[in-house]
């Protein structure tokens, strides 16, 4: 058992250190833990941002922003994401921070929903909401824990005490605690004001910024279990209220979909330079895309049908509206894409530091400025997405670790949506430019094996089968895959041999050449 535990990224990775299992019938192993009270946790790096689903930004201090890391907790910056801090570590009892919700009439008074609602393979289920009066510093947890999935908070412009929160619910199984929840009292009470059905909860909420009682809510139905997952169902549909989410109209119909197909995922977007025009990015076949309403969801057009908009659906969806210009739309998914002729094209894509984008904020009194959240993080733009901020923030997130027999040792593994990391485990001290790391092949899923007689030797690998060779002292690697077929895009019954999105490599503990 190492002498010091170790952990990669302050708040993205746990680092489980597990007692020796004993032989059935033996008693369990005994140890002194006051011979443990010494250790402390010591952050080895990388400074490498992680999946962020959340951000928000306050229009009255243009340099203050939060963003909610999926495995570590909730960021705040307040010079303009030149630095950012964690605010929320021991005071959340759930690591995933998926929706944040700022009070304009005092920027003071935040509100974040907690878990996840981009139903990816490995989920991180919430405990409900938590809020903060001063700005961060202090959180108190106000309900809704039963709903493990929050996917929107909005908050009344004028009264932070009034809030609304879209919720998914339990990803995997029916539950009631889903639809959209309204406080008037500043969370102490909360009550259902839309529900659907115990499979279908709120994956989106809008509210128009110039008729802050006008709300647009999308309900989906989709669920995600360790063997598949559903996207869309006669559950899904799009939802107005008129007078604060006290009664809601099920406009759906209004789409003019085909009955015949399910409607999947909806994001919304209201102009806050016209009321009256709403946007929606809909899940649907055939007939998905952008749709587009100038009489406040009366009547709906299509405007645009490109797959690059609206591929892998459950991932995304995900629309927002100029504060200032009518014909300017945004709509994320692996790309960050702008029209600026009302949503029938989108031809200007923004190259952000990481792609796989899930939420934006767009200042209200200066559109210029903006915050953006993606598979690396988050980045703030003050030039309208010309530039962005870095993501060198400690929020990655690695599916395992392991240790070499390097002395000193070295910790590796897979970060989600980037590379395999190998950190020293006493750090770079002897070095002048930083931090280093080194990548010993593989992707983003895989497990990572050292050669025990020949540490410097590595083998990885990544969802699809993929087997990497690494050899750290000539730099040398190659594909070593069992099966040689990329299985991308094929259906399961046209593959020979399938593959875990991550499957283990280990080495026989008595023969350094054999690799199961």
């Amino acid at each position: 058992m190492n002498r010091f535990l170790r952990v990669l990224g302050s708040t993205a990775l746990t680092l489980i250190m597990a007692v020796a299992a004993t032989p059935s019938g033996a008693a369990a192993q005994q140890y002194d833990e006051a011979l443990y009270g010494s250790l402390e946790w010591d952050n080895v790096g990388p400074s490498r941002g992680g999946r962020s689903t959340a951000v928000a930004g306050s229009a009255a201090r243009p340099n203050e922003y939060y963003f909610g890391a999926t495995g570590g907790g909730l960021w705040k910056t307040t010079d303009g994401g030149t630095t950012w801090g964690p605010v929320t570590d021991g005071q959340l009892t759930s690591s995933s921070v998926a929706a944040i919700g700022i009070c304009d009439a005092n920027p003071d008074v935040v509100y974040i929903g907690t878990g996840e609602t981009e139903i990816r393979g490995n989920i991180m289920q919430g405990d409900g909401v938590y809020k903060t009066t001063d700005a961060g510093k202090t959180w108190k947890h106000i309900g809704l824990e039963p709903t493990q999935s929050i996917a929107k908070i909005v908050v009344r412009p004028d009264n932070c005490d009034i809030a609304w929160v879209a919720a998914l619910g339990v990803h995997s199984a029916p539950n009631p605690e889903r639809g959209v929840f309204k406080t008037t009292d500043g969370g102490s009470t909360w009550r259902k004001v839309l529900f659907k059905s115990d499979k279908a909860g709120a994956i989106d909420l809008e509210i128009d910024p110039n008729h802050p009682d006008v709300l647009y809510a999308a309900i989906w139905e989709a669920w995600r279990k360790s063997w598949g997952m559903s996207s869309g169902g006669p559950d899904s549909g799009l939802w107005k209220s008129t007078d604060g989410g006290e009664h809601w109209d099920d406009i759906t119909s209004t789409l003019g979909l085909e009955p015949a197909h399910p409607i999947g995922k909806i994001g919304v977007a209201v102009s806050g330079a016209n009321s009256n025009r709403v946007w929606v990015l809909v899940e649907h076949e055939p007939e998905g895309g952008v749709y587009r309403s100038d009489d406040g969801g009366t009547t709906w057009e299509q405007m645009n049908d490109e797959r690059k908009l609206r591929q892998r659906a459950f991932y995304y969806s995900r629309i927002y509206g100029d504060p200032k210009d009518e014909n300017v739309v945004y709509a994320l998914n692996t790309g960050f894409y702008k029209s600026t002729d009302g949503g029938k094209t989108f031809p200007t894509s923004f190259r952000v530091p990481h792609g796989d984008n899930h939420d934006l904020w767009i200042a209200q009194n200066d559109p210029q400025r903006m915050i953006n959240a993606n598979d690396g993080g988050a980045n703030v733009s003050v030039n309208g997405g010309k530039t962005w901020t870095d993501q060198d923030f400690p929020t990655a997130q690695f599916y395992r670790v392991m240790t070499t027999k390097h002395d000193p040792y070295f910790i590796c593994g897979a970060q989600q949506d980037n590379s395999t990391v190998c950190m020293p485990s006493g750090g770079w001290d002897f070095k002048t430019a930083g931090e280093y790391f080194y990548s010993v092949g593989g992707g983003e899923s895989g497990y990572i094996a050292s050669k025990p007689d020949d540490p410097d030797i590595y083998f990885a690998g990544s969802y699809g089968g993929l087997l990497s060779r690494f050899d750290y002292k000539t730099g040398d690697m190659r594909q070593v895959n069992v099966w040689p077929d990329n299985p991308m895009g094929w259906s399961s019954a046209d593959i020979d041999e399938r593959s875990q999105w991550t499957y283990p490599i280990v080495f026989d503990n008595h023969d350094p050449d054999l690799l199961y």
